[in-house]
């Protein structure tokens, strides 16, 4: 696996690259993560197999702090993503994404009309700032996710969130993440929500006409599978949010062979 850089619309965009050298899936990570959280599946059996490339967003990991904060919301990532894709000849990919990832993805998505198909998890498509309620569980540790300064035990507390209740997944790489990240990118982001700063992702996951696999935890603590459930997405891959067991808000950290496992069939789907 190897650690690059690439200019993107003038940003210092830092991201990892497997050896695999089948169909592209580029990675994008959470809120106040980073690369790093790819680690695991790209260094194994998947990233073997597939070209995978996992971006660090502006503000997280090692990618450069962003010169201009309007880079620090929704339209401002997807923007990023979709340049990152035409700079590394991955127009073409799978796009996963992980929570903040998988907005950023759908975003994106009218931008990457050569994008295979979008698999993202933790991410509940909303069409409005007061959609959120009802696609987020009432968690008070959605906040620290939003806060410019984030202490030590406030990032535990967020970390804490990421897994299912009674998970044994050690939490020091999440709170060493959030920590790293920005705070403008938490506080711009916040932000950016609030002022309604981003698409109608409803619509965009209703109409887009590609594969869109959707796939939740069954211990997850922050984002409501009712919710999910009740949106209306044509192409949603085998008609279904897919459940994934023992797993949270991060199963490709807690159950990475199980999560690999259904991304390769998601992809190998796609023919």
């Amino acid at each position: 696996m190897d650690e690059k850089t690439v200019a993107v619309g003038g940003q210092e965009v830092a991201f990892l690259q497997s050896t695999g050298r089948e169909r592209p899936v580029v990675f994008v990570h959470g809120n106040s993560s980073s690369s790093r959280t790819w680690r695991r599946l790209i260094e194994g059996p998947f990233g073997q197999r597939f070209r995978c490339l996992a971006l660090d967003l502006p503000g997280h990991g090692r990618s450069a702090l962003a010169s201009d904060h309007s880079a620090y919301s929704l339209p401002g990532y997807a923007a990023v993503l979709a340049g990152f894709a035409v700079a590394l000849a991955a127009d073409d990919a799978v796009i996963v994404g992980w929570s903040l990832g998988g907005h950023v993805a759908i975003e994106a998505a009218p931008a990457l009309p050569r994008a295979a198909g979008f698999f993202v998890f933790g991410t509940p498509p909303v069409a409005s700032a007061a959609q959120m309620t009802e696609a987020f569980l009432p968690n008070p540790a959605l906040s620290i996710g939003f806060s410019a300064d984030v202490s030590q035990n406030e990032a535990l507390t967020y970390a804490s969130c990421f897994t299912a209740p009674g998970s044994a997944l050690p939490l020091d790489d999440f709170v060493a993440d959030i920590l790293r990240t920005d705070g403008a990118a938490r506080a711009g982001l916040g932000a950016s929500i609030g002022e309604g700063r981003f698409a109608d992702e409803v619509e965009i996951v209703g109409t887009l006409g590609r594969p869109l696999a959707i796939v939740q935890g069954d211990g997850e603590q922050l984002i409501s599978l009712s919710y999910l459930q009740q949106l209306a997405i044509p192409s949603l891959w085998r008609g279904a949010v897919q459940i994934i067991a023992d797993a949270g808000h991060a199963p490709h950290e807690e159950v990475p062979q199980t999560f690999a496992g259904l991304l390769e069939q998601f992809v190998t789907d796609l023919g």
